[in-house]
C-alpha cells in the first residue's frame, strides 16, 4: 500500500465557539484524485484550510510527510489591487517559470496571449484559469483545489472539467478537490469524501457512492 503523504486523525475545528468540523479522519496517498463534496456550510473549505494549517485544529492531529510541498488553488483568487502584477509575473510565483512553460499552460487553460495583462483586469473566471495555470507549473506533491471551477459560467465549466481531469491525471502526487457540484466529482474524482454538518458521513470510490 502506498504511504500517505498527509493524514488527519479525528480532527475537530471550532470557529467563534461553534464546532465546524467534528471527528474527521482521512489519509491521502500519492496518485489519488480525491474529491470532497457536501452542501454549503458542511465544512469543506474549513477542512482544506485546516489541512493547510491556516486554521488550527482544536482536537486530533494532522501529519504531513517530511518536507511536503503543498499547492493551493483557492475558491477565489484574492488580488491586491494596489499592487501591479502581470499574469506572466504571477506565473513565476513562487517558482520561476520559463516563457515556454507560461505560454503552454496559458494556452491549455484558454488564456493564451494574456501574459502582459494585469491581474486586476481579469474577470473572476479568467483569474481562476490563471490560478490553475500557475498550479500546473508548480506541480507540488500535494495539490488542494477549493471549488476551482465555481467562477466559470456553465459553458466554460463543462470544457474546464475535461481539462481538469486530464491535467490531474497527469500531475504527480495527491490531488484533493473540493466541490458542491456532483458533475464535477463524477468527471474528476477517483475517491469521494462526503461531508455533512462538519462530519465525514461517507467515503469510497466515486462511481459507487454516486450510484448509491
Amino acid at each position: 500500500m502506498t504511504a500517505a503523504l498527509l493524514t488527519a486523525s479525528h480532527i475537530c475545528v471550532r470557529l467563534g465557539g461553534a464546532e465546524v468540523l467534528h471527528d474527521v479522519s482521512l489519509a491521502l496517498a500519492a496518485g489519488e484524485i480525491v474529491t470532497i463534496v457536501g452542501p454549503n456550510g458542511s465544512g469543506k473549505s474549513t477542512l482544506i484550510r485546516a489541512l493547510l494549517g491556516i486554521v488550527p485544529v482544536a482536537e486530533g492531529r494532522i501529519d504531513r510527510a517530511p518536507g511536503l510541498r503543498v499547492g493551493y488553488v483557492p475558491q477565489r483568487l484574492m488580488i491586491d489591487r494596489s499592487l501591479p502584477m502581470t499574469v506572466r509575473r504571477f506565473l513565476s510565483l513562487p517558482v520561476r517559470a520559463t516563457d515556454a512553460q507560461a505560454a503552454a499552460v496559458l494556452a491549455r487553460t484558454g488564456m493564451a496571449g494574456t501574459e502582459g495583462l494585469q491581474l486586476t483586469a481579469l474577470s473572476g473566471g479568467q483569474a481562476q484559469r490563471v490560478a490553475l495555470a500557475r498550479a500546473m507549473i508548480v506541480r507540488p506533491p500535494l495539490l488542494l483545489l477549493d471549488e476551482p471551477l465555481s467562477a466559470l459560467d456553465v459553458e466554460a465549466r463543462a470544457s474546464a472539467r475535461e481539462l481538469l481531469r486530464g491535467w490531474l491525471a497527469e500531475a504527480p502526487g495527491v490531488k484533493l478537490l473540493v466541490t458542491h457540484d456532483l458533475a464535477d466529482a463524477r468527471a474528476v474524482a477517483d475517491r469521494l469524501l462526503v461531508l455533512d454538518r462538519g462530519r465525514l458521513v461517507a467515503e469510497g470510490p466515486v462511481a459507487q457512492l454516486l450510484a448509491a
